[in-house]
């Protein structure tokens, strides 16, 4: 009885995989992933601040919060709230056009690149 882990068995041909490894260790590799990582950390950082925002104020500053906005039943709350939703689609439409402009042209360039490679 060995106590030898078992390899583990790729189910890539081996020439795939080491094209796969080159890929991921290329510059444009390294590129895609810090225009990635460029927007969606400081992206995520902001919002859950923003969330951590209306949280901490809706535990903790209730008089501010229940203030109304006029004559309505529309408060501070509310509305912090209605913008928690706002913020999101926001932060959505702008990744759109921010992948649209960045993270895209170099993907679609990798693909093509590996792809091209194949055949």
């Amino acid at each position: 009885m060995s106590t030898d882990a078992p390899e583990t068995v790729s189910t890539e041909p081996e020439p795939e995989r080491g094209r796969y490894l080159a890929v991921q260790q290329s510059a444009e590799f390294a590129g895609l992933r810090k225009a990635l990582r460029g927007f969606v950390f400081p992206a995520t950082v902001a919002f859950f601040l923003w969330y951590a925002l209306y949280v901490i104020l809706s535990a903790y500053a209730r008089g501010f919060m229940n203030t109304r906005i006029g004559d309505t039943h529309i408060n501070i709350a509310l509305i912090f709230g209605l913008l928690q939703f706002v913020s999101t689609f926001l932060i959505a439409w702008y990744y759109a056009r921010y992948a649209a402009r960045k993270v895209d042209p170099i993907a679609d360039k990798i693909r093509h690149d590996l792809e091209g490679g194949a055949q």
